[in-house]
């Protein structure tokens, strides 16, 4: 990649892909990431570009496949692994998208979107001692958000622990009560 980064033409391209992408070019944008990727085939920028491009305009299938070309580099980010896992998941790969999850937090510990990631994976997968672990390590890592809370809540109620639900939704009032309103209807709880 350093070599890459000291070459005019590969600064060119970046720029002009960037220039298209302000423009909201998004097709000619790609095309000069293309571009770059016949000349530069393993330019992790070029492939991770595309393949968020590629999810914004819906091709999650090509999206999964650039993301799955870029796990294969070195420099491989937890974010290229959580992003990968997100699409996955959201395809219905449930267990791809829980390998994918677990490679970004090998990656990065701290990522907590990939333990809630994982969290929702375990929970498609009825795994729910393993989706409630994951989920409290999401609250640590983001204690304010109201998601994984959600999540805890509603495994607890399937699981008939009611008691642990209602501390959730008190918990919620504190700083979000829209989601503790709507999980006392869901449930019929109070806190």
């Amino acid at each position: 990649m350093s070599v890459k980064k000291h070459n005019l033409t590969w600064f060119f391209l970046k720029w002009r892909a960037s220039a298209f992408i302000v423009l909201g070019m998004k097709s000619q944008a790609m095309e000069v990431f293309e571009q770059m990727l016949q000349q530069f085939p393993n330019d992790a920028y070029a492939i991770g570009s595309l393949a968020f491009m590629k999810t914004e305009l819906g091709d999650k299938e090509g999206a999964i496949a650039d993301y799955k070309r870029l796990t294969l580099l070195s420099e491989v980010s937890a974010a290229t692994w959580y992003n990968l896992g997100f699409l996955q998941e959201e395809l219905g790969q449930v267990q791809d998208a829980e390998h994918s999850f677990r490679q970004a937090i090998k990656l990065n510990e701290k990522l907590d979107l990939a333990w809630y990631g994982l969290g929702l994976a375990l929970i498609q997968l009825q795994r729910f001692d393993e989706a409630i672990k994951a989920l409290k390590k999401n609250t640590t890592l983001q204690p304010m958000s109201p998601y994984a809370w959600y999540q805890l809540a509603k495994i607890y109620v399937e699981r008939n622990q009611p008691d642990e639900a209602s501390k959730i939704i008190h918990h919620l009032k504190q700083f979000e009560p829209k989601f503790a309103k709507q999980l006392e209807q869901e449930t019929g709880l109070t806190a």
